[in-house]
C-alpha cells in the first residue's frame, strides 16, 4: 500500500521562497502513530522492493524517460505503517491515513467510508493512483480538512475511494510528496495538478513557511505514538544541534520525489555507493541500496539472507563487529550506528522471525546502481534523524536527535 516520501508548487505560483521558521513548540502539530500490520508480517523486503520498482518506473515516466506502465504487483498489506489521525468535513469524521512523502494526493475511503457534510463538494473528476503495492480510484471532492489543532483547510481536493486493494487497517493517504506527482491522477483534466494540504495551507495563510517537519523516535512496541509531523516550521525540541540542508536533485526520476544526492560509506573506509541520486522516503519501511552497494554491504558484514524474513542476518559475534554506516550529502555526514541497522529484536517474531536473532534493515533495491535512484533513506534511517521537507527551497534536511545513537534496538 502506499507505494517512497517527497515539493514543487508551480500551479500555485508559490514563488517566494520563505525561509523555515524554527518554533520550540509549534501548535500546527499532527502525532503519528507506528502500527505493526499483523496480517501480512512476510513480505516487509519485498513489499518495499516493489514500491521502489513503482516509484522508479512511475518517476521515470513523468520524466519522460520510460512510458512503460506502473507495476502493480501483488502484495500483501506492509508489516509497518505510520499513520495519523485527520478530520474531514464539518462536522469532521476522523480517518486514519498513512503519512506518505512518496505521493501527493489524500484520500480517503479504504476503510470507513466518506462522509458527506455540508463542506463536501463533488467535483467532475474521477482520481486515481497505482502504488506499487496497492492502488485506489474513485472521486474527486474538494471539503474541509483538519490536520491538527490551529490548522484546517478549506476547500482541499481529496479522493473518495470507490474501489481500493492494499490497506488494510487505515482508511487512506495523506500525501506529502512534491505536487507534480498529482499530474495524471485526474480524469478528465489529465493535466491538472492537485495542490497538496501543505501547498494550501500555505496558500491559504496557516503557515508561514512551505515545509514540513518530521520526527520519528525508535521503537520496541507493535503501536505507539511515536513521531509528529510539523507544518510550517521546525520543532526545535524534537532535534539536536542544527539542519543541514540538501538540494534536491535533479537527476531523473529521483528528481520528481523528495530526491537528494547521497554516497554511503561502511566504516572508515569503505564506500559502498558512490555519490548517485536517490530519495528519501516515509513510505519504505527499510534502507534499500543498489544492488552492487548491497553486495559489498553484505560482504564487509558477513550477512546471510534469512530465508523466513528476507533480511540480512548476524551472529552475535558478526554484529559485536558491526561498523556504522556513513551517509553523506550536501556537504554533512549523517552516521547510522550498528544498533540503528537492527531491525528491532523486540519484533522479529512479528515479521516472521526468530526470537533473539539479529536482522539490519538495510536491503537490495532490486537494481544496480546508475538508474537515476539507486538508493531509498526509508523510515529506519527517519527514525534517527529529524527530516525536513522545504517545498519553498527544494531542499530536504537532516538534523540528529536524542535518539540517533540510542541503543534501543
Amino acid at each position: 500500500m502506499f507505494p517512497t516520501t517527497l515539493l514543487t508548487t508551480l500551479l500555485l505560483a508559490l514563488s517566494v521562497a520563505a525561509n523555515p521558521v524554527l518554533v520550540d513548540r509549534s501548535p500546527v502539530t499532527l502525532p503519528i502513530s507506528r502500527r505493526l500490520n499483523l496480517t501480512s508480517v512476510h513480505n516487509l523486503v519485498r513489499h518495499d522492493q516493489t514500491r521502489a520498482k513503482t516509484l522508479k518506473l512511475r518517476g521515470s515516466a513523468r520524466s519522460g524517460l520510460d512510458d512503460r506502465a506502473v507495476i502493480n504487483e501483488a502484495v500483501d498489506n506492509q508489516a509497518v505503517t505510520y499513520v495519523a489521525s485527520v478530520g474531514v468535513g464539518s462536522p469532521a469524521t476522523t480517518y486514519s491515513l498513512l503519512i506518505d512523502t512518496g505521493s501527493s494526493n489524500t484520500w480517503v475511503g479504504a476503510g470507513k467510508a466518506y462522509v458527506k457534510t455540508s463542506t463536501s463538494v463533488q467535483t467532475s473528476n474521477r482520481v486515481a493512483v497505482t502504488y506499487g503495492s496497492g492502488s485506489f480510484s474513485g472521486t474527486e471532492f474538494t471539503d474541509t480538512v483538519n490536520l491538527a489543532s490551529g490548522l484546517t483547510l478549506t476547500k482541499q481536493s481529496i479522493g473518495v475511494a470507490s474501489r481500493s486493494t492494499g490497506f488494510d487497517g487505515v482508511d487512506g493517504i495523506l500525501g506529502i510528496g512534491p505536487v507534480a506527482l498529482t499530474e495524471d491522477t485526474l480524469s478528465p483534466a489529465t493535466s491538472s495538478l492537485i495542490p497538496t494540504v501543505t501547498d494550501n495551507a500555505f496558500s491559504q495563510g496557516i503557515i508561514t513557511s512551505n515545509l514540513i517537519g518530521i520526527s520519528f523516535e525508535p521503537t520496541t512496541t507493535e503501536e505507539i505514538v511515536n513521531g509528529e509531523l510539523t507544518w510550517g516550521g521546525t520543532d526545535s525540541s524534537k532535534f539536536t544541534g542544527s539542519i543541514s540542508f540538501i538540494s534536491k536533485t535533479t537527476t531523473s526520476p529521483a528528481s520528481e520525489f523528495w530526491g537528494i544526492n547521497q554516497s554511503i560509506r561502511y566504516g572508515a573506509s569503505n564506500t559502498i555507493l558512490a555519490t548517485t541520486a536517490g530519495i528519501v522516503d516515509t513510505g519504505t519501511t527499510l534502507v534499500l541500496i543498489a544492488t552492487n552497494a548491497f553486495t559489498k554491504y553484505r560482504t564487509a558484514t558477513g550477512g546471510v539472507l534469512d530465508n523466513n524474513t528476507g533480511l540480512l542476518r548476524l551472529t552475535s559475534t558478526q554484529f559485536s563487529n558491526l561498523q556504522s554506516l556513513f551517509f553523506i550529502a550536501g556537504g554533512a555526514t549523517f552516521e547510522l550506528t550498528a544498533n540503528a541497522q537492527l531491525f528491532p529484536r523486540s519484533l522479529n517474531t512479528d515479521i516472521g522471525g526468530t526470537a533473539g536473532s539479529i536482522y539490519l534493515i538495510v536491503n537490495d533495491l532490486g537494481s544496480n546502481s546508475g538508474e537515476g535512484l539507486d538508493f531509498i533513506n526509508g523510515y529506519t534511517f527517519l527514525e534517527r534523524f529529524y527530516s525536513v521537507f522545504d517545498t519553498a527551497n527544494k531542499r530536504v534536511g537532516f538534523a540528529t536527535t536524542p535518539f540517533t545513537t540510542a541503543t534501543t534496538n
